[in-house]
């Protein structure tokens, strides 16, 4: 079981420290908002909807769907826009200390950005199905329940710690400069993640 555990968590740390589209939104949501309170909402949302991809992923439900071809194009045309609208919203957004009230996102702005980046992120998804999915099949029983308990805990332990240091952050960048450029190097790489699943479908 001990071996399980650990490779669970091995396994979850190399997939999820990558600077990918739904870690920058965490973190930017932690920088932006007034309080931690009120970062909670993404926070909580990114880490339910990775315990659902990693469970479905798991199960192999997950597997049935993307071997479908026409689901799979529908689901990269759609992450597709999203991380092009997302970038704009990112690229656009100016986190500076007197407008952070007006400027930070509200809870259900920030679920359903949450929601999106996780859930309509074809890599996200085949990251999940293909590595976590396939690394389960060499446990079963209680190894296996180790095995997905610790990856899904090593997500939710890196949520909070992507908002508690966005926040962090926040609190010093006291003017908005650092974060403002921080957001232009966001969208650049969201658009560039973009431009990949662009790739891949054209």
């Amino acid at each position: 079981m001990l071996l399980a555990i650990f490779h669970g968590i091995a396994l979850a740390f190399g997939l999820i420290l990558p600077l990918g589209a739904q870690n920058i939104f965490v973190f930017n949501q932690g920088a932006s908002q007034t309080t931690f309170r009120r970062v909670l909402p993404v926070v909580l949302t990114a880490s339910l909807c990775d315990s659902f991809l990693i469970l479905f992923a798991i199960l192999g439900v997950s597997v049935v769907v993307l071997t479908i071809p026409i689901l799979q194009t529908i689901l990269f045309v759609i992450g597709l826009l999203f991380l092009l609208y997302m970038g704009w919203v990112i690229w656009k957004s100016k986190p500076t200390k007197m407008n952070k009230k007006e400027k930070a996102m509200s809870p259900k702005k920030q679920m359903m950005f949450a929601m999106s980046v996780s859930l309509l992120n074809p890599h996200a998804i085949l990251d999940t199905i293909g590595v976590i999915g396939t690394n389960s099949l060499s446990y079963s029983g209680l190894d296996k329940i180790a095995f997905t308990a610790s990856t899904i805990l090593v997500s939710w332990l890196w949520f909070f710690g992507l908002a508690i240091a966005g926040k962090k952050l926040g609190d010093i960048d006291i003017e908005g400069k650092l974060l403002n450029t921080i957001n232009k190097i966001s969208a650049i790489m969201i658009w560039g993640v973009a431009l990949y699943i662009a790739y891949l479908l054209f």
